[in-house]
């Protein structure tokens, strides 16, 4: 049974306060508390503003999400979200990822309420930044994709990439992707990567405009582990994980990247399936 609900929201929306304040009024008539960033809502005792966005999966039964693909990758990073289902409507714009609409947004909250919703799991990668000389391990997750790449003028990078301990190839290129089910109509489908359906286990491996054409994408299971080592490069070469969360590399380190135990729970549209999803957002078959 759902009695808290945690809200996250896009707020440079020029509609988003008008928008919350519409679905807190309809969850407090239905005895459910809400839980939500101080920028947003109306004072109430059935609602507990949290200073903090990290605090709120911690307490919350469900997540909504108000935004685009880029609020909900952020949310998806967060501690305590795995195993909570997450609810993401679109407010504009192209998103994979949040396929509630806003007029939907009523209905779906019925649903969800009576307990008359599917979920879909979405794998995640952990990330493992080795840093050259002093052994430094930073490290990181990703929802959608991991990329190293240039700046727009620095020259090639040469990455030797292994996977489960095997050489793979040694990249010369602009970059590479990395990618989950998830990233694949992301970055990933932009540098000609294949598109995924969500819940296969799958992980791709995308150059970014390699030196050498016959370097294609590759697809492999989600068990395997994915470790590149930067072998040269400018000092602009980035390690980025869901184009959000970046930091610069060194030549020498070393980045592991696998599937991670924590995933995501995405509450599926009952009003569209994924192909529908895709002719929408692509454009197939349009003339």
């Amino acid at each position: 049974m759902i009695k808290n609900i945690g809200i996250f929201a896009k707020k440079s929306h020029p509609d988003i306060n008008r928008i919350i304040s519409r679905i807190i009024a309809f969850l407090q008539n239905r005895n459910v508390k809400v839980l939500i960033e101080n920028e947003f809502g109306p004072d109430s005792d059935k609602m507990t503003i949290i200073t903090e966005k990290e605090n709120i999966p911690q307490e919350s039964d469900l997540i909504i999400v108000f935004g685009g693909d880029g609020t909900l990758l952020s949310v998806s990073r967060l501690d305590n979200v795995t195993e909570i289902p997450i609810l993401a409507v679109n407010l504009g714009g192209l998103g994979f990822l949040t396929e509630i609409r806003v007029e939907e947004i009523m209905d779906m909250l019925g649903k969800v309420l009576a307990s008359d919703y599917d979920v879909e799991k979405r794998m995640m990668f952990d990330v493992q930044l080795k840093r050259v000389g002093d052994g430094k391990v930073e490290n990181f997750i990703a929802l959608n994709d991991v990329v190293v790449n240039k700046s727009a003028l620095a020259r090639m990078i040469d990455l030797d990439t292994y996977v489960n301990d095997m050489f793979l190839n040694a990249y010369r290129a602009d970059g590479l992707i990395i990618s989950t089910p998830t990233g694949s109509t992301g970055y990933s489908l932009s540098a000609g990567g294949p598109i995924i359906y969500p819940s296969l286990k799958l992980i791709a491996i995308i150059p970014i405009c390699p030196h050498t054409l016959t370097n294609r994408p590759i697809i492999l299971d989600d068990e395997k582990e994915i470790m590149f080592t930067l072998r040269s490069g400018d000092d602009d070469v980035y390690l980025t994980m869901d184009g959000q969360v970046g930091v610069v590399m060194n030549v020498g380190d070393q980045v592991s990247v696998y599937k991670s135990k924590k995933i995501i729970n995405l509450i599926k549209s009952p009003f569209r399936n994924y192909f529908e999803v895709l002719k929408e957002k692509l454009k197939w078959g349009e003339r």
